[in-house]
């Protein structure tokens, strides 16, 4: 009781300074604003104690637009925003200093205590949530997953499968009846049904015609939600009591960790002969980790995608002519050699990348190239929304949904070859020694969705003239409200581009 009570008291001192804190941020909170415009952002100002805190309380529901407005008017693209009680928050979107802290000094920056703690519940000490000889280990035997005959065989058997057998029926009868679709949720279905035969060889038969709901793929995304929500806590400590006392979203968060580890436990159960011998999928943490990138990325990558092509119907043409030149060749080559859509797909990704930010913890003090100082323990934040948005690095036209810019011809010659960016300038991916493994089998996989859907189908967004649907930065960004549409056979109803 008396330990009740010392909680109750620490909350009601950290409330009261908080609700005069609410108050001033309210006076301040500034009016919506064109994302294509940050020059209308005013740099946060730091009060003592509380840092930026009002500024931050201000924008908390459009955190990663503000931030990445901070960015762009930053001399340096580095921003070092003060949160409360003297914590310090690095963030920029320059990629000489996303090089120095993904490359040159990757000994000095890891995932660190904070983000362990935030995501121990949920991913344990799988891959993506641990440092050093752990981390080490579980790449190395991981990377074996994503060998070139892996890559064949994942395109040809299980994701033409589950494309041919379940997701095109599926449009085709939505298209019959008129059914509108949360694309967004279709998406996800299928790539959770693709990871989890090529990483497990189980099939959750997630994406039939009935779209069963299942108390798995609420439990997982319950999990990834809450803890997202840790990271956006402006004061940690009190998702912590909430732990403690096994209240309200943490009590959530435990019941649905529970159901996402008693999955895992099946999966290893029913495949232990076959686990066994793939010493990289052989602990709960690790496959909670390859569902979270199997599942999440691919289809946020998609969604906003298919958004794209459907405002912009002269790139939607052009893949679909590229699509129909490749028809005849062989299953693997033809979304391998799919040039033009690639690109389309890393411009999609430049405008919403599959994570919004991702944070590092410096490990000793350190200057970073622009010269800013980093003490240690701070977390230093590479904006990936931003550097995406960023006149500096994409020119003036960088508001354009513009799939040549990844492009180029050499003189006489007919067709395109790819041109890619470097990977500190575009760390969708993320670089350096933990660039991701998947980065090959995501572009098949996204490649083959888009050959196999646009061939036969016109997907419309059924959205109000004018709105532009919110990315939720989470642990993986997702279209806010889902993607409503339509999908129309080509060909049929007078569809054209």
């Amino acid at each position: 009781m008396v330990f009740l009570q010392l909680l109750a008291l620490v909350s009601f001192l950290l409330l009261l300074p908080l609700l005069s804190i609410l108050f001033l941020a309210k006076t301040t909170t500034p009016k919506k604003q064109s994302t294509s415009h940050p020059t209308a952002t005013i740099l946060p100002r730091s009060y003592p104690l509380i840092g930026s805190l009002p500024a931050i309380i201000a924008n908390i529901s459009r955190r990663l637009q503000w931030t990445s407005d901070i960015l762009q008017i930053s001399p340096s693209a580095t921003f070092v925003l003060h949160r409360p009680f003297n914590n310090y928050q690095v963030l920029t979107a320059n990629p000489a200093v996303v090089q120095h802290i993904l490359k040159t000094h990757f000994h000095n920056y890891g995932k660190g205590d904070v983000v362990n703690r935030t995501l121990k519940d949920f991913l344990g000490h799988g891959i993506f949530n641990v440092d050093g000889e752990s981390w080490k280990f579980q790449r190395q035997v991981a990377s074996h997953e994503f060998n070139t005959k892996s890559l064949r065989k994942f395109v040809e058997t299980v994701v033409d499968t589950e494309l041919y057998d379940r997701l095109i029926p599926l449009l085709s009868s939505a298209a019959k009846s008129g059914t509108i679709l949360d694309f967004q949720d279709i998406l996800q279905r299928f790539a959770f049904d693709n990871i989890c035969k090529i990483a497990f060889g189980l099939d959750p038969a997630y994406l039939l015609p009935s779209l069963p709901q299942t108390k798995f793929a609420q439990a997982f995304d319950d999990s990834v939600n809450i803890s997202s929500r840790r990271f956006s806590a402006i004061i940690p400590l009190f998702w912590k009591i909430k732990k403690l006392l096994n209240v309200g979203s943490e009590k959530r968060l435990r019941i649905a960790v529970s159901e996402v580890q008693e999955f895992a436990r099946n999966i290893i159960r029913e495949k232990k002969q076959e686990l066994e011998q793939k010493a990289s999928l052989d602990s709960i943490d690790l496959l909670s980790s390859f569902m979270l990138a199997g599942r999440d990325t691919t289809s946020s990558a998609l969604t906003w995608y298919f958004w794209l092509l459907s405002k912009n119907s002269h790139v939607e043409a052009a893949v679909l002519e590229e699509i129909e030149e490749k028809s005849e060749a062989s299953v693997y080559d033809e979304v391998k050699d799919m040039v033009y859509t690639h690109a389309s797909l890393c411009e999609s990704m430049r405008f919403y990348p599959p994570v919004a930010a991702d944070s590092k913890e410096a490990f000793a003090d350190d200057i970073l190239p622009d010269g800013t100082m980093v003490k240690k323990g701070t977390k230093v934040t590479y904006h990936i929304y931003a550097m995406g948005r960023s006149e500096t690095l994409w020119g003036s036209d960088w508001a354009e949904f513009k799939p040549e810019r990844w492009l180029e011809k050499e003189e006489g010659e007919k067709h395109w070859k790819f041109a890619g960016r470097d990977t500190y300038t575009y760390p969708v991916f993320q670089a350096g020694p933990r660039i991701c493994l998947g980065k090959d089998m995501a572009f098949l996989q996204m490649k083959r969705v888009v050959a196999g859907v646009v061939r036969r189908f016109k997907v419309v967004p059924v959205l109000e003239e004018g709105f532009e649907p919110e990315l939720l930065p989470l642990l993986t960004s997702k279209m806010k409200g889902g993607l409503p549409v339509r999908i129309v056979e080509r060909g049929l109803g007078g569809v054209e581009l």
